[in-house]
Order: structure tokens, then sequence, then C-alpha cells
């Protein structure tokens, strides 16, 4: 069975400064016509910064769609939109968050983000051989920088005190990679 929708027709009806939000018709396998409401966003990185110590570089800022604080890799859109080379952006946010460059990087592979409604695609990587640099954070952007070491971190993956996406998948495929 041919599974694919097909769009007949769609009306954006918002253009923002990090999101696109298109209402679209499309015709369902059956035939019939449905509503699908897509979010485009430009993709991002997230970044897990592993130091000589297993010590993990984390970022810590206000949500304000959950109305608190969250632990968190550092990570960021994609400034220049899905056509950016991802590794270029993981390098930016790590600088800008965290205050650090990498000579070592690993591409740990992509995540969608919520593919239900979104186009966000998330792109992960390791970064090793740390050397510190002055951040340079986003100016609508106000986070603490801390570090942790790597089984505590996953300890909190585990026990669901550390909920976010990103920093889930990307501390889940370092621990398999690395076997720590």
């Amino acid at each position: 069975m041919d599974l694919a929708e097909h769009k007949v027709s769609g009306k954006t009806i918002f253009n923002g400064k990090i999101v696109r939000l298109d209402v679209d018709q499309a015709r369902l396998p059956d035939g019939s016509i449905a509503t699908r409401e897509v979010v485009y966003h430009p993709g991002g990185v997230a970044i897990l910064a592993l130091d000589e110590q297993n010590n993990v570089s984390l970022v810590r800022q206000f949500r304000y769609p959950f109305g608190k604080l969250l632990l968190e890799l550092p990570a960021g859109k994609l400034d220049h939109g899905a056509e950016e080379d991802p590794l270029l952006g993981a390098k930016r946010e790590l600088s800008e968050e965290a205050g650090l460059e990498a000579a070592h990087w690993t591409y740990l592979g992509c995540i969608l983000a919520s593919p239900g409604f979104s186009s966000e695609v998330l792109h992960m990587y390791l970064a090793r051989q740390l050397t510190p640099t002055p951040r340079h954070p986003d100016e609508d952007e106000f986070l603490d920088v801390l570090t942790m070491p790597f089984e505590e971190l996953f300890a909190q993956v585990m026990d669901g005190t550390v909920t976010d996406a990103k920093t889930v998948a990307t501390v889940l495929k370092t621990k398999y990679l690395l076997g720590l």
C-alpha cells in the first residue's frame, strides 16, 4: 500500500525569525483530504563536549514554552538554514554557548525532532580535545555553563531528570559509541 500523502494546497499562517507555520490540505492514501499543520525549522545541532576527564560541558537555560530551567547540551539552530554545513554550525554554537573549541569532531547522526508536525532535523556531534575560547552567546540568550561527569549526566538521562530530547539522544549515542 502506498502510504504517501500529497499536498493539494497550502497557506503560510506565520513566518517568524525561527519558524514558519503552514496549514496544508493533503490527499491521503484513501483519496480523502486532511489538514496538516507543519512547522518549518532550519534545523539544528547539539554538541557533547567531552574533556580528558570525561566531564561534559552543559548549559542551563530558561525554556519559555515550559516555564522552567532545563539542563541541556550546547546547541542551536543552523543560522543559514538546512544548506548550512552542520559541523560549522556545531563549531559556532560550542564557541558561543560554552566558550570551547574542539580539535576532534565525531558526527553521531541526526534525529527528527518531532516529525508529526515539524521539519526540524537535529545533527549530533561529539567534540573532544577541547580548548577554552571566549563565550559570545546571542544577545537574547542567557545561560549558565557547567560541567558534569559523563556518568552523572548519563544517570540523569536514564532517571528522567534530563528530558531535553537532543541531549538524551546525544548522550545515549555517545554512551554506545564510546562504551563509557
